[in-house]
């Protein structure tokens, strides 16, 4: 479904973010994801005085959602960065949703999408350059043990070493060039029995080899670590960050930085374990069923 913008996408546990950030008339939130604007316009909405810092790599983020944000520009200021490299500070609140846009997934013409057939590209870059890692050059480039290496460790997928293999091999007679051709190795090197299982997620074969390809372009796990750290420091005493993950290792990385913060004297954790959506939320919203959010409050 569709909004007036033409945004599919759907925000994750939108009320019990919001809600738990504990944010006053007044506050200043720093939006580290700004994706399709779904935080940030029902904090906006919710709170006639607050202002919102938003932030995204994809410049595009911005150009998509505005049309949102009629009538609220002047309390929203975007930044186009990688929340790694914020300087922000004395901010009131800090959002995190690590989750990738449902626009990005079918509109960004980046590979992201194993539905679609695009360049291996993958990079949250509009216009990645020459520079700029891809998913091209991983898949075409990287040793067969590097691959089963991300594929296993980033994708947490049993079949890596078989579909790392059937890259090197399949790369031996054409370069990979796009999403179509990914699929079909992986495909072709996974067990039938694999491709017929039936799962709870209903798993697509490719979905975690694309996705770890993905973490690997883009540096995700290591520019999550350095945003939590930069986000904390941006925060008031008293302030709340909130991270939203989709995946375990994504989870586990919040779950540290937060439990160190607090051994450390330095917050206290708003709910031990994480808080999930509610059945009729993921009933809306697929999406929504392997999401986790995490409160935390400074001292």
């Amino acid at each position: 479904m569709t909004d007036q913008t033409g945004s599919i996408h759907k925000t994750v546990l939108l009320k019990e973010t919001i809600e738990g950030l504990n944010l006053g008339q007044k506050s200043l939130v720093l939006d580290c994801t700004f994706g399709g604007g779904g935080h940030s316009k029902e904090i906006l909405l919710r709170y006639p005085n607050i202002k919102v810092i938003a932030i995204d790599q994809d410049n595009t983020a911005w150009e998509k959602a505005k049309e949102k944000f009629k009538g609220l520009e002047d309390r929203i200021t975007f930044i186009n960065r990688n929340f790694k490299d914020m300087d922000s500070g004395g901010v009131d609140a800090v959002i995190f949703d690590l989750g990738l846009s449902s626009d990005q997934l079918e509109f960004s013409g980046r590979g992201f999408s194993f539905m679609k057939n695009e360049m291996l590209l993958m990079t949250m870059k509009e216009n990645p350059g020459p520079e700029d890692l891809t998913a091209s050059d991983v898949v075409n480039t990287w040793s067969e043990k590097s691959l089963a290496d991300i594929i296993y460790g980033y994708g947490e997928e049993r079949f890596s070493r078989r579909i790392a293999r059937g890259i090197a091999e399949a790369r031996k007679k054409a370069k990979i060039e796009n999403t179509f051709d990914l699929v079909k190795i992986i495909e072709d090197a996974v067990p039938t029995a694999y491709k017929r299982r039936k799962l709870p997620k209903k798993l697509h074969v490719a979905t975690r080899t694309f996705q770890a390809l993905r973490i690997a372009v883009n540096d995700e796990l290591g520019a999550l670590q350095m945003g939590l750290e930069k986000g904390f420091k941006a925060l008031k005493a008293g302030g709340r960050m909130s991270v939203i993950s989709f995946h375990s290792l994504e989870d586990r990385i919040a779950k540290r930085f937060y439990k160190k913060m607090e051994k450390e004297g330095k917050a206290i954790l708003i709910n031990k374990k994480p808080i999930i959506a509610t059945k009729e939320e993921i009933k809306n919203n697929p999406r929504a069923r392997s999401a986790k959010l995490r409160i935390l409050s400074r001292l």
